[in-house]
């Protein structure tokens, strides 16, 4: 792997690494809520040469909509003011690879991240980061039926009623941990729900 600046944004953290050859070189993590956008520059700077990297790496989501339209801004704009290529990655495969490779022995998972208007973003995972599932937008009763038993990690596991969790947020150096297939999205934002913004009517 050549050297990739990594950025996560996608969540309450604000998330950059440093990874080369499967190693990180540098990182920083802080659990922010919100402005990402005032973090992240100087954040970036704080690594060695700047971050500077022969590619880049960026949660596309699910997330927060500001969050993922912050990362992929930071992301795309450095790829282009540096010339080099920008990829992206889930924020749940993230949060299942770390999973898996930390705490949960099971052979799937199901990640459970914080959504808007008191839903959750749900995706289930077997061992080989294979999704078990489409993404999904739920209310945390409906989202017990992805969860079905398995063990459930991530940010909004705290929601699931009656059903205990591992906390968890993306870690952009756990980016070493994605198979090179999970690495190669385009860089475009991954919502998992429809915007909240509607289209007015044409005016008669």
């Amino acid at each position: 792997m050549p050297r990739t600046l990594v950025i996560d944004t996608a969540t309450a953290a604000c998330s950059v690494a440093l990874i080369e050859d499967a190693s990180v070189i540098a990182q920083a993590h802080e659990v922010v809520g919100r402005g990402h956008a005032e973090r992240l520059v100087p954040m970036i700077a704080e690594l060695p040469d700047g971050g500077r990297a022969d590619a880049v790496l960026v949660d596309c989501g699910p997330g927060s909509f500001t969050g993922v339209r912050v990362g992929l801004a930071a992301a795309i704009g450095l790829g282009i003011g540096w010339g080099v290529p920008v990829t992206g990655y889930t924020s749940t495969a993230l949060v299942a690879a770390a999973a898996f490779a930390d705490v949960v022995t099971a052979d799937e998972l199901a990640v459970v991240l914080e959504g808007g208007h008191g839903e959750l973003f749900v995706q289930a995972f077997d061992r080989s980061l294979t999704p078990l599932g489409a993404l999904a937008s739920l209310k945390p009763d409906t989202a017990l039926g992805v969860v079905a038993g398995r063990p459930a990690v991530g940010s909004g596991v705290r929601w699931l009623p009656a059903s205990p969790g591992i906390e968890a947020l993306p870690d952009a150096s756990r980016a070493v941990l994605l198979p090179a297939t999970h690495r190669a999205l385009p860089p475009r934002p991954i919502y998992g729900r429809a915007p909240d913004a509607k289209p007015q009517p044409p005016r008669a």
